[in-house]
């Protein structure tokens, strides 16, 4: 939803970078592209305007002018002030003393109260409360129904005396749920009340009746955050007549321009509690201020994908599968492949997850063509695989392959690519194991930039290898092995260019004393671990 305001203001933002210092000019031109950005989204011209205030009185004061990085501090400032129109803090339910614990939805038709009333129950099951739904909508055709298959789906009770569809009294069903709750020993009471496809007075009254007669703990406003201006309007309203605690936003997923979420907390003064991003019913959590400015400036969202993470995967799988890896995947197989990409399947969208990654904004129109069919084909694929197959790819001749490629309902050719790729990661496993480090990063050892030098392993090619120990023969380049060569320290080891020390309890990884791939330049064989870093890997090897 927020993808064309995070792209215009990371893109405002970007151009500051480099700057030593910021003029007023550089501030005002700012703050207008930020401002023209916040309306184009819909956000309420009063929140633009207090935002712009905020900012432009902040960024001409002494913590920017007197940073090292005024650009940064900018961006901290924007940072800042959006937190501040989210809300501020993460607002938590309120739960009652003495259970049950009753929470009241309330808003428009066509706002997502019912769905979402079954994602906030199957979300507090999940917290270990015994949530029940109330079907209190009478008034729309098959709320009720729509209600009871969404409390099924959840794996929630729902409590429906009345058959709705403009039979029966939902203040009387909300007291009475009340009761029915006691009894029953639920903890928590989730009433669904009836919308109308815009404001009027008799609605405003029902929902204020089910207020009076049951006294919640919660009630939370349910609001389109595709609705644009009109939520605001609408949220206010609510507030007059009936009154509430906390906003949730439904539809975060669209592609509307989100101005409603910029807006509703600041406008109303009540804090955006839940968001719902999605159709499932797991697409709802809890609404954190903080992290959204991030998304929204383009930095990501690490502790939602880790918590969801934790959530979903086997940690005594993940245990496992770490172990292995450790041990250089000699056992790794496409089993345990395709048992990762499951748990993987089950965190949601890959280009969801992708997008919680900070930068990838400037990759958004890849991740957006991201299939998450691919993930499947490959499932498919080695699911037509035999116990063994899966366990050796290496036995898979030209008729299994097609086999497989049959059975899964794909070409050959892909078959092949996927076998490639697993034994590319195999090798990349390996060579994790043996200490080299992980191919293509900078800075490690075995990697383009680190001290392994070339690309692919680390190891220079024979010529280059020879002309550098040629110009080296006479005397070193390095200060540290000039001193060790005049203490008489340099002859016969590694760094005088003599025998690579054997493997031991000072050689965790087993590549000749240093920690760093044989073959290297005589400069990187000076490079040793720390004693306490050696010492606990050799424990670790044991």
């Amino acid at each position: 939803m927020f993808d064309t305001l995070s792209d215009r203001i990371t893109a405002t933002l970007k151009s500051l970078r480099g700057k030593g210092r910021l003029s007023d000019t550089d501030i005002d031109a700012t703050a207008q592209e930020i401002r023209v950005a916040l309306l184009d989204a819909d956000v309420a011209l009063p929140v633009v305007r207090d935002f712009i205030a905020a900012i432009k009185e902040r960024a001409r004061g002494t913590e920017v002018h007197a940073a090292l990085n005024p650009a940064q501090q900018v961006i901290k400032i924007v940072n800042e002030e959006l937190i501040a129109i989210l809300g501020g803090e993460t607002r938590r339910l309120r739960f009652a003393k003495t259970p049950p614990t009753v929470i009241m939805l309330a808003g428009l038709q066509g706002s997502g109260k019912t769905s979402l009333a079954g994602k906030l129950a199957g979300w507090l099951r999940g917290q270990g409360h015994q949530p029940l739904l109330v079907a209190a909508d009478l008034q729309r055709p098959n709320a009720v129904q729509q209600l009871q298959i969404v409390g099924e789906r959840a794996g929630v009770n729902v409590f429906a005396p009345e058959p709705g569809n403009g039979v029966g009294d939902p203040v009387a069903v909300a007291r009475q749920s009340i009761s029915h709750a006691r009894e029953k020993l639920y903890d928590i009471v989730v009433i669904d009340t009836a919308g109308r496809l815009g404001i009027d007075a008799e609605m405003m009254q029902q929902a204020a009746d089910i207020r009076a007669a049951v006294d919640p703990d919660e009630v939370l406003f349910v609001v389109d955050a595709m609705i644009g201006q009109d939520a605001v309007t609408t949220a206010q309203a609510f507030l007059d007549g009936v009154g509430f605690d906390g906003v949730v936003l439904t539809k975060l997923d669209g592609d509307a321009r989100g101005g409603a979420a910029l807006s509703v907390a600041r406008v109303t003064g009540r804090p955006i509690m839940f968001a719902s991003n999605g159709e499932k019913l797991t697409d709802f959590d809890i609404f954190h201020p903080d992290r959204m400015a991030s998304r929204i400036l383009g930095m990501g969202d690490m502790l939602s994908l880790i918590e969801q993470a934790e959530r979903t995967f086997d940690a005594e799988q993940a245990t496992k599968m770490a172990e292995r890896m450790r041990r250089g995947g000699k056992d790794l197989t496409l089993e345990d492949f395709l048992h990762q990409m499951e748990q993987v399947r089950k965190l949601g969208s890959i280009s969801k997850l992708l997008g919680m990654l900070p930068g990838m904004g400037e990759m958004r129109e890849q991740i957006n063509a991201i299939d998450d069919r691919d993930v499947d084909r490959v499932a498919a694929i080695i699911k037509s695989m035999t116990p063994a197959e899966r366990d050796d790819p290496r036995i898979l001749n030209g008729s299994r392959r097609s086999r497989i490629a049959r059975g899964a309902g794909v070409t050959v050719s892909e078959v092949n690519g996927l076998v490639e790729r697993f034994s590319e990661a195999q090798k990349m496993m390996r060579q994790m194991g043996r200490g080299g480090g992980l191919p293509g990063m900078p800075g490690l050892p075995g990697m383009p930039g680190g001290f392994g030098g070339g690309p692919g392993g680390g190891k220079r090619s024979k010529g280059k290898a020879g002309k550098k120990g040629k110009a080296k023969a006479g005397r070193s380049g390095n200060p540290a092995k000039r001193a060790l060569e005049a203490q008489g320290r340099g002859a016969g080891g590694p760094a005088a260019g003599g025998a690579s020390a054997a493997p031991g309890a000072t050689d965790p990884f087993g590549l000749g004393g240093t920690g760093l791939p044989a073959g290297d330049s005589d400069d990187a064989q000076d490079y040793e671990l720390p004693k306490e870093l050696r010492d606990l890997l050799a424990k670790g090897d044991r």
